[in-house]
């Protein structure tokens, strides 16, 4: 197992790795520990009172956070016509049929999320190997498939983030970058858990948020208390 760097093990022993923050200082916290030289990102995990293998607990949705993440999201969207017009007028950075199909099955792959209306799903279906295992297959259930093309390429510019529970029912997600500073963080995160307090299975018995844990990218995770975020959640 590779052993944390200096800087990493310095951090680590600013604060008590057990204990279980409130959210407000467990930001704090994880600030002071980002250290690298570069714009960290400001990342979230959760562990959820759910069992992915039953589908009605499978947590998979999406969430428009405030403050956006911090990233240049490239959109690349399906359409034709006057959908075709509406994407671009969005700002998507990309806009075709089939052109873009051949595109990508030559290899392209230049973006980073796919939107199409949903009487183009047979023709990107063609393409469904290639960007399925990518995660960039266009989903109804995250709002990529629908004829408001404009206001999902917005969504999806201003920051929108898409998440989905793993098998070890644990959430993992990008919600910002240090530079965002402790207000829009925490505006951040509260959008986040929001949305999944919301999701909670009606079939999801005992404790649904299990624990909950904040970092940066190159920085030690800190323990948040979840009933302190439940409390704060409207």
């Amino acid at each position: 197992m590779p052993k944390h760097g200096k800087n990493y093990r310095n951090k680590n022993a600013e604060f008590e790795r057990n204990t279980l923050y409130s959210l407000e200082e467990g930001i704090k916290i994880t600030l002071n520990s980002a250290y690298a030289k570069f714009d960290e990102s400001f990342d979230i995990a959760m562990k959820l009172g759910v069992d992915p293998r039953h589908a009605d607990q499978m947590i998979r949705s999406s969430v428009v956070l405030p403050n956006g993440t911090g990233k240049v999201t490239r959109v690349l969207v399906f359409a034709k016509g006057a959908k075709e017009a509406e994407a671009l007028e969005a700002g998507a950075d990309y806009v075709g049929a089939d052109d873009l199909v051949q595109k990508i099955q030559g290899g392209w792959l230049e973006f980073d999320k796919t939107v199409a209306t949903p009487d183009m799903m047979g023709t990107v279906g063609k393409i469904g190997r290639i960007l399925g295992p990518r995660n960039l297959m266009p989903n109804a259930k995250l709002g990529t498939v629908t004829f408001d093309v404009a206001n999902v390429v917005k969504d999806i510019k201003s920051g929108k983030v898409d998440f989905k529970v793993d098998k070890a029912g644990i959430i993992h997600a990008g919600l910002g970058k240090a530079s965002f500073g402790q207000q829009k963080l925490f505006e951040n995160i509260l959008t986040f858990m929001e949305k999944i307090i919301q999701l909670k299975p009606s079939t999801s018995k005992g404790i649904y948020l299990r624990s909950v844990t904040i970092s940066t990218t190159m920085g030690p995770g800190v323990k948040i208390d979840p009933l302190n975020v439940r409390s704060l959640v409207k």
